[in-house]
């Protein structure tokens, strides 16, 4: 009998809906295939900004990883990184630690020798722990407690939980909750803003800071703009926080809560009437007009010239990307291409566009990058000219293969117009899918 990938259309699961998603598509109801597109999603460190960096996005953090050896190995290779050296610091958990959690004793005293041995005092020590004590039950919140006692600084944790990652908050949720509960009360600016959602900054050129500055916002704070822990503070006096990804929600209701700094929520999109609209609705919320209109055609152009270059490209799109995969899919639908294929996990925030893709491109794949037999991917069955992400690159390893997935981040017309320009200047030339990202930076 030949194995097959098991996919579904679009229009199967629209019309099953969310309440009535697939078996295949639900992660908790089978087995997990650590595909390439998972490797980094299963171990929330192991490449971009997972657990580990994020915990480090305070100027002046260092972090305690208490972990058994075989969780710790894979951060060697970020702490190799040259913006995390001798940041990182690791307190092993022999087996016997595991049987009587003996190792919660030796935490205070390992955060107190990793900041007597540094040069200059810290301004905050993460501790990451791994599934192990989330299997033993382990009160963190306390242990950092007793730890900040004996240092006299902050102390807070982050879970390198995988056995979390689909409960109420997940390890990239809590990470920015612990970050941003450091800020103090602070009096309020009227001119203050702070961007919240991502542990890399948007991209220089994004339209999105020229707009708040053109109604008197003076400061536009991110936590990776931050040059020390003063300016982080600083944060505190914002007069509100824009919310550009779903996981900084929690971390922005505790703000509202403990600082009195409401927010405001905004989508990362690719398509374009749907960012015009949605800056008309910020606009209208902070009673101003923003005029976009030169944004807008500058994007709109990009999509034009590459539409002309490559009238009938073909896409796989993957999630291992700086896009929500079904909302890219739509766009690149809308502006006349093929998508054969979406490699992505679905969720209800995101299962509005499926479900405006299954009107469209009713035909479209929707593959989950954790069912088991996506050990039989075959790219024969799906031939495409496009990969975007590096998960579709590797399904796709005859495609010309765009990663789409640096640092720093791509929002509204700018990502618009950058994707479109990378498409054109790179559409000729099939790239390694394999190719790591890490550490990458453009401005």
């Amino acid at each position: 009998m030949k194995h097959t990938a098991r996919f579904f259309t679009a229009e199967e699961i629209a019309r099953r809906g969310m309440e009535d998603l697939p078996d295949e598509l639900v992660s908790n109801r089978h087995l997990i295939y650590s595909s390439p597109a998972t490797l980094a999603f299963n171990s929330p460190g192991a490449e971009g900004f997972g657990v580990k960096r994020a915990g480090l996005a305070i100027p002046g953090s260092v972090m305690l990883l208490v972990a058994p050896g075989c969780c710790g190995r894979n951060t060697s290779l970020v702490s190799d990184m040259p913006a995390y050296k001798d940041r990182f610091f690791y307190l092993n958990m022999a087996e016997t630690d595991i049987v009587t959690g003996r190792h919660l004793k030796k935490i205070p005293a390992a955060v107190e020798e990793v900041v007597g041995c540094l040069p200059i005092r810290p301004s905050l020590v993460m501790i990451c722990i791994t599934c192990v004590d989330a299997l033993l039950g382990t009160d963190m919140e306390r242990v950092c407690r007793r730890a900040e006692e004996r240092v006299g600084l902050p102390v807070r944790p982050c879970y390198m939980y995988a056995l979390t990652r689909e409960g109420r908050r997940p390890p990239m949720v809590h990470v920015r909750q612990s970050l941003y509960s450091l800020l103090e009360p602070r009096k309020k600016r009227a001119t203050s803003v702070n961007v919240l959602g991502f542990f890399a900054p948007l991209v220089d050129d994004c339209e999105l800071y020229g707009y708040l500055r053109g109604i008197g916002v003076k400061e536009v704070r991110e936590v990776s703009r931050c040059a020390d822990f003063d300016e982080f503070q600083r944060m505190a006096e914002a007069n509100f926080n824009l919310v550009l990804h779903p996981e900084a929600r929690f971390a922005a209701g505790d703000l509202q809560e403990r600082l009195s700094i409401p927010s405001i929520e905004l989508t990362r999109l690719y398509q374009l009437d749907r960012i015009r609209s949605q800056y008309q609705a910020l606009g209208k919320v902070l009673g101003v007009e923003f005029d976009d209109g030169p944004d807008y055609e500058a994007a709109r152009a990009a999509v034009d010239a590459f539409r002309a270059a490559e009238p009938r490209a073909s896409f796989a799109v993957g999630e291992c990307l700086n896009a929500d995969p079904f909302e890219l899919a739509l766009a690149l639908v809308r502006y006349g291409f093929e998508v054969r294929e979406v490699f992505g996990t679905l969720q209800a925030e995101n299962f509005v566009f499926l479900r405006r893709l299954a009107e469209v491109s009713p035909e479209t794949r929707i593959y989950s990058n954790m069912e088991p037999t996506m050990l039989y991917y075959d790219a024969r069955t799906c031939p495409v000219d496009v990969a975007l992400g590096k998960d579709a690159g590797w399904y796709h390893p005859d495609a010309m293969c765009l990663q789409w997935n640096e640092d720093v981040q791509p929002y509204g017309y700018a990502g618009v117009r950058r994707l479109f320009d990378a498409l054109l200047s790179d559409g000729h030339t099939p790239q390694d899918p394999m190719a790591t990202t890490q550490g990458r930076v453009e401005a």
